[in-house]
């Protein structure tokens, strides 16, 4: 029963994950391309991470087809890691709507800047510079708990890997090629996808200096 119920609350966050990206997929400018670094690996990984975020999970919602591949947990077990995935899916979410809030209408899909694009560092951007890769990594997470097979469960965790990868690097290069300095003061003032643990002490100066 709770199981049906786990499939529901994903479902339940699947459909406000995808409406938060929708909204924010209409309100992008897109006339407004500076420069745009979209390459044949880039449509790859897309596609690899459609099928772990999208195909994989409605598949094993709306069908039996992989149930051979369900956890064999403990009735406990099953439930605490249910309600755990709703928790961590609930904060995956948050982050999502926030990440697009603070970034505005510069959030583009692929990798490019704008005529307009200055560099944002409020909000969740203060902390961490990819907050909805890091957002999809909670969403990914999440999965694990509440789509409870192993063929489901940890696939949007399997390609987010290469997915980073790929794209990661790529935006940061490109990010410095644009703000130059400023960027990479920001790099060294904030986390990846986790906010750091301590910022960089600047040593103070020795007398005979």
């Amino acid at each position: 029963m709770l199981d049906s119920l786990f499939k529901i609350v994903f479902l339940i966050g699947f459909i406000a994950g995808s409406v938060i990206r929708k909204i924010y997929t209409r309100r992008r400018r897109r006339d407004e391309s500076f420069e745009r670094r979209h390459t044949v690996a880039d449509t790859l990984v897309l596609a690899l991470s459609g099928v772990g975020l999208i195909v994989l999970p409605l598949l094993y919602v709306f069908s039996s087809w992989l149930d051979f591949a369900d956890y064999d947990m403990p009735a406990p077990a099953s439930h605490a890691a249910g309600w755990t995935g709703a928790v961590v899916f609930a904060a995956a979410l948050w982050l999502l709507w926030h990440a697009h809030v603070d970034l505005g209408h510069h959030w583009s899909p692929t990798v490019e800047v704008h005529v307009d694009h200055t560099l944002v560092t409020e909000g969740v951007y203060r902390h961490i510079r990819h907050p909805m890769y890091a957002a999809h990594f909670l969403w990914g997470i999440a999965q694990a708990l509440l789509l409870q097979n192993w063929i489901t469960g940890p696939a949007l965790l399997v390609v987010f890997g290469p997915f980073c990868f790929v794209r990661v690097p790529r935006e940061e290069q490109m990010m410095i090629d644009h703000f130059g300095d400023a960027y990479r003061d920001y790099i060294r003032r904030t986390g990846c996808m986790l906010p750091m643990l301590r910022r960089r002490v600047e040593e103070a100066p020795t007398d005979d200096q």
